[in-house]
């Protein structure tokens, strides 16, 4: 890598220094080059990839695969305020290789700079492009192959996650003498019995079947909720809330966005404070066989359970954030996290927890409370669940042939 000054450089990535390394915004060199990226943040899974270069990150994780090639880093790629971060001189020398480049580094200005393409002399060896275009085209192919044939999509029989989503199961958390988290002009379980209403609606005229855990402010045990899912044979569960906070004024206006979980172990402290809150409801209003947090043997026990529905709940979260973006509410991080809700911990299908907002949060509680607003967020959940279905659909005609 050649560092220093440019003087005249084609185009510019930013660059800056994280925890005393270099790094680059890999989303940034990868649409420079004309690389598709896609991450998936309930994953922690970068992807970059084109003709000349695909190369796969864990976000976390000292690794690259480049061109199915690992390559050892020298400290994780980072995901930090919206921006995957990786290594700059190990990230540079592989996106030089592949695009026969010189990139030259401006550390004053926290730029990395691109020159003309180096020439290639006959015996240089670029790396080839033949196998990716020759797997492209057979994807295609199969793909074109697969969309013309009606096949039916999985047996009926077939456990949730595996078979085509018909049957939705919404849960408006809290409800009745449970009133959730408390605004200053509202109650949580108020919000979110709401959301579910025009949600059930939104669905309905899609084509799906509904249900809702309750439809009026009764109160429900927790570890009910997932039990009413799994009678009524559900293909996806989703448990709607509202977050919060404590603190002064300063912090609960600073503090909002939308968030969505999956049933994992917690990465952060604050996806667990999260989920030992809500969990706390259930003992508070006597349900003996809730617990606030999970402990490591019982993660142990519904491993298998969970990796049987992880990836299919993976898939409906990235769609759900993917169709919030853009509304009133933005995204709290990622917009992904992952705890032990105990809400979900009975769904024997794809089941995910919606924070829509922070009631704390004067503005966003005001946006929750309101028609257009509550309309919104609907449609934008229910948009989510269409993408989704879509998703396994075509995956599921994959399994058929």
């Amino acid at each position: 890598m050649w560092l220093g000054l440019f003087t005249e450089a084609v185009a510019s990535v930013p660059i800056s220094k994280i925890d005393g390394t270099w790094m680059v915004n890999l989303d940034s060199l990868s649409k420079e080059e004309g690389l598709k990226t896609h991450l998936q943040p309930v994953e922690r899974h970068f992807k970059t990839e084109g003709k000349e270069l695909s190369c796969s990150f864990v976000l976390g994780f000292p690794y690259i695969f480049a061109n199915g090639n690992a390559v050892k880093l020298s400290t994780p790629t980072v995901f930090e305020n919206d921006v995957v971060w990786t290594p700059l001189e190990e990230t540079v020398e592989i996106f030089g290789k592949a695009f026969s480049k010189k990139y030259t580094v401006d550390t004053t200005a926290k730029l990395l700079k691109t020159d003309s393409p180096l020439a290639v002399s006959s015996s240089a060896k670029k790396p080839s492009s033949s196998s990716v275009a020759k797997s492209s085209s057979s994807v295609a192919k199969s793909s074109s192959s697969v969309a013309e044939k009606a096949a039916p999509l999985v047996r009926k029989n077939a456990p949730a996650g595996s078979r085509e989503v018909r049957n939705i199961v919404i849960d408006p958390g809290h409800g009745g003498k449970d009133p959730g988290a408390i605004g200053l002009i509202s109650n949580e379980k108020d919000i979110v019995l709401a959301v579910s209403k025009l949600l059930e609606k939104e669905l309905v005229a899609m084509g799906f079947h509904v249900k809702l855990t309750r439809s009026t402010d009764k109160f429900i045990q927790l570890s009910e909720r997932p039990q009413i899912a799994n009678k009524w044979n559900g293909d996806l569960f989703i448990s709607l809330h509202c977050n919060a906070i404590d603190g002064n004024k300063a912090r609960k206006k600073k503090t909002k966005g939308f968030r969505i979980y999956v049933l994992r172990d917690p990465e952060s402290e604050e996806d667990r404070a999260i989920a030992r809150r809500e969990n706390k409801v259930a003992k508070t209003y006597g349900d003996k066989n809730s617990m606030e947090e999970l402990s490591p043997l019982d993660w142990l026990k519904i491993q298998a359970r969970l990796e049987q529905y992880k990836q299919a709940s993976y898939t409906f979260t990235e769609k759900v954030i993917k169709a919030y973006e853009g509304g009133k509410i933005s995204k709290m991080g990622s917009g992904a996290g992952g705890a032990g809700f105990m809400v979900l911990v009975g769904a024997f299908m794809p089941a995910t927890l919606v924070e829509l907002g922070f009631i704390s949060n004067p503005e966003e509680e005001l946006y929750m409370n309101s028609e257009k607003g509550q309309k919104d967020m609907a449609k934008r959940i229910a948009k989510g669940v269409q993408e989704y279905k879509k998703a396994l659909d075509e995956y599921l005609k994959t399994l058929s042939h």
